[in-house]
């Protein structure tokens, strides 16, 4: 499966027809991708959401991006592309919240770990060097320097003002409530609670609502709510200096005075962060938000046209914040030009 989503470009038509008349719901940072590639390739696009950018599961999200370490599975070319695309996106998009910090990571276990491509194994003087305030730097740690983080939120404020200077409409507190269809079956466009919005492809990037809004059209989606806290703990400037992957956490310090942290208990996180570092005694929890990040069956992306239902298309998966720059342009290639891309090509739905 990891050698279907490897290479250039097929050009084979992805559906039989090939619209530039797009509706794209969900404003995360996915949809916002999406949204931004298209219109800026040229597409007629209207953003819909029911929200405000970000606000769902985006705002919950760790947030980091690595390329690094990817060998196998549907998405590693969309993963081994992920810095890359970012930085893309950062040049088209200046002032882009990226932060390229570098990722630690190590386990208590006392032998050297495996590297991956983009990764060096480092040991515990390097360790200190780059996490000065360790208490107790690991003997072995996997250091992937191109790795980095973003601010979730304001990347999909931006592709959403990005796609709005392109000539993009913008729908926000705005819920759709159903996928329309004509009387030949193709796809119309969407009922909201504000009126109908036409649009010839519908692309459903709504994260856990996708699954119930394909239902209706005999489409099953194969995508469940997966919890993910995320905590937040003040701290000291520089006490964290990279993003930090162990079994206790992934941590990294998004502020001056700020920590985030994807971890599974609040109290759990806040000890292990004293015990890791120095200069903690006034680390503190701030706060716990649970978001409910959309779960493929497989954990792998579901993105793609949906045979029978001409005109629909699908853009949904875990490690959205990570994909987001790559997908969005790689779904507008496919809706706009009406090529098929291959590193999107072990991610469709039929694989189910």
């Amino acid at each position: 499966m990891g050698s279907a989503c490897a290479g250039a470009r097929v050009l084979n038509m992805v559906s039989p027809a090939v619209s530039r008349d797009l509706v794209v719901v969900g404003a995360g940072i996915v949809g916002a991708s999406v949204a931004y590639h298209a219109a800026r390739a040229g597409a007629d696009v209207t953003l819909v959401d029911a929200g405000l950018p970000g606000a769902g599961v985006t705002a919950d999200s760790f947030a980091w991006i690595g390329a690094s370490g990817v060998r196998k599975g549907p998405a590693a070319g969309l993963r081994a592309t992920a810095t890359a695309e970012y930085h893309r996106l950062g040049a088209e998009l200046p002032g882009l919240p990226v932060t390229w910090s570098g990722s630690l990571s190590w386990t208590r276990e006392g032998s050297a770990p495996d590297a991956g491509p983009g990764q060096t194994i480092v040991d515990a003087a390097t360790v200190a060097t780059l996490e000065p305030t360790l208490r107790q730097p690991p003997e072995w740690a996997v250091w992937a320097p191109d790795d980095g983080a973003v601010d979730s939120v304001g990347v999909t404020e931006r592709l959403v003002a990005g796609a709005r200077a392109h000539g993009a409409r913008v729908h926000l507190d705005t819920p759709v409530t159903a996928v329309r269809r004509d009387t030949a079956g193709r796809i119309a466009g969407v009922e909201t609670t504000a009126g109908p919005l036409s649009g010839a492809t519908v692309v459903l990037a709504a994260g856990v609502a996708t699954a119930a809004l394909g239902a209706p059209l005999g489409v099953r989606v194969p995508v469940e709510p997966s919890p993910c806290p995320l905590i937040r703990l003040s701290a000291p400037a520089g006490l964290v200096r990279t993003v930090v992957n162990t079994e206790d956490f992934d941590l990294r310090q998004v502020a001056a005075d700020r920590l985030i942290a994807a971890a599974d208990s609040p109290e759990r996180t806040l000890a292990a962060v004293r015990s890791t570092f120095r200069g903690t005694g006034d680390v503190e929890l701030l706060s716990t938000r649970l978001g409910v990040r959309p779960m493929p069956a497989d954990g792998e992306p579901i993105v793609g046209p949906v045979a029978g239902v001409p005109g629909l298309y699908l853009a949904v998966m875990h490690s959205a914040v990570t994909l987001a720059a790559a997908v969005g342009r790689l779904v507008a290639r496919e809706l706009v030009d009406g090529t098929a891309e291959s590193a999107l090509s072990g991610c469709r739905l039929d694989r189910f």
